[in-house]
């Protein structure tokens, strides 16, 4: 429970109703017990901080001012809602958060009635809020939506498709669009939106004569003010580079001290008598009131556990390095060996390992921001032009960038590499960021090989075959270490399409894709089967296929993708195609969105640890390894 000794106003909220039994003048006090408790909070259980912070008066301003959850707020980049989550009923759960059972790390519909619209990536949130608008007016309702977007996913194309709806219908629709401007993503933002909305911020006379015309012009309701402000949109050009938001059709009013609350509130009571679509810019700091995370905000975006008074203390690397380090250091050396090769990230330079490629080829690196599409068809304009382009981008998110990959870059064959981080069971940060499809998704596109690599020199050695092929290539890979394998110094390639077998065993074969070759390892020792790492979904290795359905009784298929469509579907579609029909047993990610756990715990779940697998293969062909025993011994 929150101890009312240290937060007498914070434990008398358990949701938005209580705030609202506040005075306006007490808000100040509220938000500062809030943003301690945020504090106290992720620093006994990890997760992302920095933009909560930020949000803190915000999120009491909409929350005080809004009926909600009857009113609809929808948040974008999720990880900025942790304060929400605490002044909606969340307050003494949410050192839990991504915890297995515990409250999820992002909006979630399920999970509360305040969280509108789900959402683990970006940019999502101007669309979802109009939909909900425009079902609200059908109705006849009266209820009102703003979206919250910031931490850079206005860079993202489909949030100015969205803008570019609302503000060109007709029949005009009453949203709130607050762009939460703290000028970061996880790094800093990049772009030429960036650079507009600093010199808008930063423009001293536009913000005096505005402040001084309202003091001049006295009550906004009035005929002068009204008249002024049909016309601030010209005006507003004389001093700042754009007026891009107005002509889009939104009224824009700021920008304003995201963390001065009384301007909020003053503000937002305004803008909630308007009708049509509304833009108010607010200047936030991400980190605001934690001196160690405004001054580092890429290192505080997201912690493990701290202790609050010392800040974040860096811990020695690892014994075993992650794979994100491995594909980090490939493509330096890569870059070094080859002056044709391109390091492209959506904005996850940190997340993605470029950092030091990104100052040791500065010239090289193209960070793109929240854009996944573009990425991936600016990869395929490079490689026209005879370019090397790598493309570095979670599993998650390349599915935004699926119709490129297929329309830009697979029919034209152009040669584009594909590092993807984050496939398979992610973890704690749930549903959203698993990188559960990328084999089902990727191996039903012509011309393009895919990998899986089962420790960190077979990864390295797949991110070369991908380069040196002459044609689109993926390697994908989890987040987080690998089994420890020693690392060749060279970046020869593979044979592309041939398969490694471990180990010779009995009755039948396990077919390994990817890092769950320990597993299959395991359970062939105990089970005398053989074991195969089949390093490459697209092509398979048919010869071997079919050799080993020469010998054996069955094949058991282990992959961390969903079983639907996966690596598993390959082999079996291969054997029919060849009329050979023998048992198989296909074991990978349900047909379900699995939560947030550690990625321990959900291969636990899914049956993909060492003992899930033994016991799987057990209870499939227990006659057939008994037999297979008998013989062994007799």
């Amino acid at each position: 429970m929150t101890d009312p000794s240290r937060y007498p106003r914070l434990s008398r909220i358990t949701t938005p109703a209580d705030l609202r039994q506040f005075a306006e003048d007490e808000l100040p006090e509220v938000a500062a017990e809030l943003r301690s408790h945020l504090i106290d909070t992720v620093a006994r259980a990890g997760g992302h901080f920095g933009a909560g912070l930020g949000v803190i008066e915000l999120t009491c301003a909409l929350h005080y001012l809004y009926d909600t959850p009857e009113d609809r707020i929808v948040w974008d980049v999720g990880h900025q809602t942790y304060p929400h989550k605490i002044l909606t009923g969340r307050r003494d759960s949410i050192h839990t958060v991504k915890q297995k059972d515990g409250v999820a790390p992002f909006p979630r519909r399920e999970e509360s009635p305040y969280d509108t619209f789900g959402v683990g990536h970006s940019s999502t949130s101007i669309s979802a809020a109009l939909g909900m608008a425009i079902a609200l007016q059908q109705r006849g309702e009266t209820r009102q939506v703003v979206a919250v977007i910031g931490d850079g996913a206005m860079t993202a194309g489909m949030a100015f498709e969205a803008l570019n709806h609302a503000g060109g219908m007709e029949s005009e629709p009453n949203i709130l669009v607050v762009l939460n401007d703290n000028r970061m993503s996880i790094s800093e933002n990049v772009g030429a939106l960036t650079k507009m909305l600093g010199r808008l911020s930063g423009n001293r006379t536009l913000n005096a004569l505005r402040e001084g015309g309202k003091k001049l012009l006295g009550d906004k309701r009035g005929g002068p003010a009204r008249f002024v402000r049909r016309w601030e949109g010209h005006w507003k050009g004389m001093f700042v580079p754009s007026t891009m938001f107005e002509e889009m059709g939104f009224h824009y009013t700021g920008p304003i001290d995201g963390h001065d609350l009384p301007a909020l509130l003053t503000t937002l009571k305004t803008l909630k008598e308007l009708k049509g679509p509304q833009l108010l810019h607010v200047i936030t700091t991400k980190g605001k009131g934690y001196d160690p995370a405004e001054g580092d905000q890429i290192q505080y975006h997201a912690v493990g556990p701290f202790d609050p008074s010392v800040g974040v203390v860096k811990k020695p690397p690892p014994a075993k390095r992650t794979y994100t380090e491995i594909f980090g250091d490939w493509l330096c050396d890569m870059a070094a060996a080859d002056p044709r090769l391109m390091g492209i990230t959506p904005a996850m330079r940190e997340g993605s390992g470029l950092v030091r490629f990104s100052q040791e080829f500065p010239e090289r690196y193209f960070d793109v921001a929240i854009a996944e599409q573009h990425a991936v068809t600016l990869a395929a304009g490079m490689a026209c032009e005879g370019a090397k382009p790598v493309v570095a981008i979670y599993s998650t998110f390349l599915q935004r960038g699926y119709d490129q990959l297929i329309h830009d870059v697979a029919i034209q064959n152009l040669d584009v590499t594909f590092a993807i981080d984050r496939a398979g069971l992610v973890g704690p940060d749930g549903a959203t960021h698993s990188g559960s499809f990328d084999l089902s998704f990727l191996r039903c596109i012509p011309n393009l090989v895919v990998m899986a690599p089962s420790d960190e020199n077979e990864c390295r050695r797949m991110l070369s075959t991908g380069l040196r092929h002459s044609g689109p290539a993926a390697v994908r890979y989890p987040r987080g270490t690998g089994p420890g394998a020693a690392l060749e110094a060279g970046l020869e390639p593979l044979p592309i399409g041939q398969a490694n077998v471990r180990r010779r065993g009995r009755a039948l074969a396990i077919l390994s894709f990817g890092t769950l070759l320990p597993a299959a390892e395991a359970a062939g020792r105990a089970l005398d089967l053989t074991v195969v790492d089949m390093r490459f979904v697209k092509p398979l290795d048919h010869d071997l296929l079919l050799e080993l359905a020469r010998h054996l009784e069955g094949f058991v298929t282990l992959e961390d993708n969903a079983i639907a469509g996966g690596a598993g579907s390959a082999v079996a579609e291969f054997l029919a195609e060849q009329g050979i029909a023998m048992p198989i047993l296909h074991l990978g990610l349900p047909d379900a969105f699995l939560e947030h756990a550690t990625r321990e715990e959900l291969l636990a779940q899914c049956g993909l640890d060492a003992s899930g697998v033994q016991s799987a293969i057990q209870k499939r062909w227990p006659d057939l390894l008994q037999i297979a025993s008998q013989r062994a011994t007799g």
